[in-house]
Formats: C-alpha cells, structure tokens, sequence
C-alpha cells in the first residue's frame, strides 16, 4: 500500500533528478518545457538529451513529441515511471519505441552519518583540469560522456566530485539538492578499479556529505549493477523507470 510519505518521496526523487537535467541544460539555453513535457539537451555531451512527461501519457502527447524527436539533431531518451497505475507506456512502445534500458528509483532516510574509510580523496571539482580530468573519467565508468563544460558551467548549482586513489582518478559523482532532498547521481569507477570496495566508499561520502547539508532523504535511481550495493547501505524502492528511444 502507497503511504503519502511514499507518494511525496516518490515525487521528490523524480523531481530531484527533472531538475538536475534541466540546471545543466539551461546554461546552453537547450531546456525547454511545454507543460505536458520538457526536454533537455546539451551541445557536445551524451547526457542529459533526455525529454520527460509531467503527467501520465495520452495519445495527443506521443503525438506532440514524436515531431520533437524526429526533428531533434540530438537522440533523445524518453524515461517512463510507473506511478500511474496505468500502462501508458504501451502508448509508446505501440509508436515504434523501444526500452533501451531500465532503472529503479530508491531512497534513504538520512539519520546517522554513516563509517568511513580513508583510503580515498574525494574533493569537489573546482577548475578546468579536474573538470577535463571528471570528464574522462566518467565514459569509461559508465560508457557516454558527460561534456567538460557541463561542469564548468553548473559548478555553482550542482556539486561534482573527482575520485582519486593514490593521486590517481579513479571515480566520480554528482550530489544535486532539491529542498531537503540530496540526489546521488554519476557515482562510478572506472573498470580496472571495481571490486575494492571503492563505490561503497564514494557512497558512504556522499550520504555524509548530504546530511552535513541538512538533507533528510538521500534519492538515485539504480542500475541493475548497483542495486546490490545501494540494498546493502538502506535504500528501499520506490518505483521502476523505463527508458525509451525511437528507433
């Protein structure tokens, strides 16, 4: 049964994760909302280059953007949450959209800082060539780029940090706040570096991080790789998130 706190932090995260897309898009002036839908692209940068629905989907509204993604120099991935109670998404596959890929949207209650281990440092991006250095970092983490100037735009609203063990990078990860929300996101290491317990680490950091800035939940939408970890550390799910792309 949905709890209306579930139902508010279910919207949190959602919303948390809509306003990161659309604060790294509106420096480049390629954020665009419609009421029903916005979208969000960025030149020279894989993500977000995503377009979203702000209620459930109808017929009128697959119309409308299917001219959007057909006249975008961009491919743009169209996400899809199951809050609705509905199968609206069948509205899109029935369009010639295909699921690409599929995540789960969690949180955490923040109450108690969690243990840390040292074996890292993890400092904010705070200039050009630890941007450039986060920006190479994290396609080999996570197979698409982030552009470098992402960062140098939007340091200021949204915080991004390079991971490095023994002096040499090895990670990422953004923390975004909503409100009393802080949205964990990008938190990756690179292949060689996996299974030293490293991501642990980096998610441990963060959460710190998050109740230091007097956020009461942590939210971030998993991949099936870390929701093994993300289960470990207290997350609970709140709903599944289908991404979509028109072939």
């Amino acid at each position: 049964m949905k709890t209306q706190e579930n139902i508010n932090i279910t919207k949190a995260n959602i919303e948390n994760l809509t306003s990161l897309w659309a604060t790294v898009s509106s420096p480049f002036k390629s954020y665009h909302t419609n009421g029903f839908f916005d979208y969000a692209t960025v030149p020279d940068s894989d993500w977000p280059n995503r377009l979203w629905f702000n209620r459930d989907i109808t017929e009128h509204t697959v119309k409308d953007i299917l001219n959007i993604l057909k006249s975008s120099q961009v491919k743009l991935t169209v996400p899809y949450w199951d809050i609705y109670d509905s199968r609206s998404y069948e509205l899109l596959e029935s369009e010639g959209f295909t699921q690409i890929f599929e995540q789960v949207g969690m949180s955490l209650p923040l109450t108690t800082h969690f243990p840390q281990a040292d074996r890292l440092d993890i400092r904010p991006v705070s200039n050009r060539d630890e941007a450039s250095a986060w920006a190479t970092l994290y396609p080999k983490a996570f197979g698409y780029r982030i552009g470098e100037n992402i960062l140098l735009h939007t340091g200021k609203e949204v915080s991004y940090f390079l991971v490095c063990f023994q002096d040499q990078p090895i990670g990422t990860a953004i923390i975004h706040y909503t409100g009393r929300v802080a949205g964990i996101h990008g938190v990756g290491v690179i292949p060689e570096m996996r299974r030293k317990g490293f991501a642990e680490e980096i998610m441990r950091f963060t959460l710190n991080k998050a109740i230091d800035a007097g956020a009461q939940y942590a939210t971030l939408q998993a991949s099936a790789m870390g929701k093994g970890l993300y289960d470990k550390l207290g997350f609970t799910e709140q709903f599944v998130m289908k991404n979509y792309t028109l072939v």
